[in-house]
């Protein structure tokens, strides 16, 4: 059997090989407490599930159109004008299996031999892998240069030549759960302004998780970047539907008809019902997101300083998402072997930095979307083990 090379420069999502062995560990007796996945550990709200049965119960059944049902796409323009007051064509609006996909199909439409892509590192891994699938030249900018974690406008300026095709933004930033203010935003996009052959995907999908009050400074914001502005979002990480396999994402005129293409001859179209879901859960009340924001808050208070009480660890406090990324070299370990240990002394799954990239080697990733017990727990278990 000869497969094709490129197979080769694909990754995987290490936080569910890190799920794999701890659920192995747990079938075998060992307790574990589980602070790898990026998954918020509340239920769907009611409304968006009993909206999903009545669209079932009406015979939503079938195909739908390829960019998604025009009632949820409109639903996403609503969103957008009371969320940012800014209004887009439902056109430019494409429903997506997820959040993947967009990352998908925005490399493939960029990424060749010879063309360079931008993007942050550490970060999602997919990013990465997909650059390299498609064989163009993969151009990061380390956020572990900066103590907080966050990227610098002048810093990616800095890296665009004539070759760059797209530039990758993910702010709030997973693994690190930083945040990059307003202010840095409006320097990048007066800087974008002289190179307007460069698009630029801003991964959003974090937009609900921002801490202390601040803003969201979405792309949506700068009308001179819209023409080649690729928006990623959904529902998986504000409603808690990361099963469902749904997003939506907002595309640049001419490339909405290629999209469509690359969705057609992949995945067809988004089930409906999850469609009619998504509908409820945008034009519902927002009681269930600040529910979990109130959690959060206070589970990033209780993770960030039981880091950094803990002998030889160092954690930037999170402005975004719901994560934390200790530098925990300081230890005599780095990343991977101190999760290791974590899963097999201290009974705690949890990410190695360099499954986000490899200048990450002497971080971990703590997911803190689990109950304060579980959070004070692992505290304690990696405290001793340390100790």
């Amino acid at each position: 059997m000869k497969l094709a090379a490129s197979l080769n420069r694909l990754g995987t999502e290490s936080a569910f090989s890190v799920l794999a062995e701890a659920k192995k560990l747990e079938a075998a007796g060992n307790p574990m407490i589980h602070l790898g996945l990026g998954q918020p550990d509340f239920k769907t709200p009611k409304h968006v599930v009993e909206a999903a049965k009545k669209a079932l119960d009406d015979g939503h059944h079938g195909y739908v159109l390829s960019n998604g049902i025009l009632e949820c796409r409109q639903a996403v323009t609503r969103w957008i004008k009371k969320r940012y007051n800014t209004e887009v064509d439902a056109e430019r609006i494409i429903i997506m299996p997820g959040g993947k996909p967009t990352m998908h199909y925005a490399i493939q439409c960029f990424g060749e031999p010879g063309a360079e892509i931008i993007h942050p590192t550490p970060a999602f891994p997919i990013y990465e892998f997909m650059i390299n699938y498609t064989g163009s030249t993969a151009v990061p900018y380390d956020l572990t240069e900066d103590k907080d974690l966050r990227f610098s406008a002048d810093k990616i300026l800095s890296l665009i030549t004539d070759k760059t095709r797209l530039l990758i933004l993910i702010n709030p930033n997973n693994p690190t759960g930083s945040f990059v203010e307003k202010s840095e935003i409006d320097k990048l996009a007066e800087g974008l302004k002289k190179h307007p052959h460069v698009t630029i995907l801003s991964d959003e999908i974090y937009s609900r998780q921002i801490f202390d009050g601040k803003e969201m400074p979405t792309l949506f914001n700068y009308p001179e970047l819209r023409d080649r502005l690729i928006v990623l979002e959904g529902w998986s990480k504000a409603y808690s539907m990361t099963g469902w396999r749904l997003g939506w994402s907002f595309w640049p005129e001419q490339l909405v008809e290629h999209i469509n293409k690359l969705l057609i001859n992949s995945v067809s179209c988004v089930n409906a019902a999850a469609q009619f879901a998504g509908i409820a859960a945008l034009d519902g009340p927002d009681d269930s997101i600040n529910q979990m924001m109130e959690k959060f808050i206070q589970r990033r208070k209780l993770i960030h300083e039981g880091l950094n009480s803990l002998p030889g660890v160092e954690c930037s406090l999170p402005g975004g998402a719901f994560y934390a990324f200790p530098k925990v070299i300081g230890t005599g370990m780095d990343g991977s072997e101190f999760c290791k240990r974590a899963m097999h002394e201290a009974g705690v799954a949890i990410v190695p930095g360099t499954a986000f990239g490899k200048t990450s080697k002497d971080y971990v990733r703590f997911s803190f979307a689990a109950s304060q017990d579980n959070i004070s727990n692992a505290l304690e278990n990696i405290k001793k083990m340390l100790g």
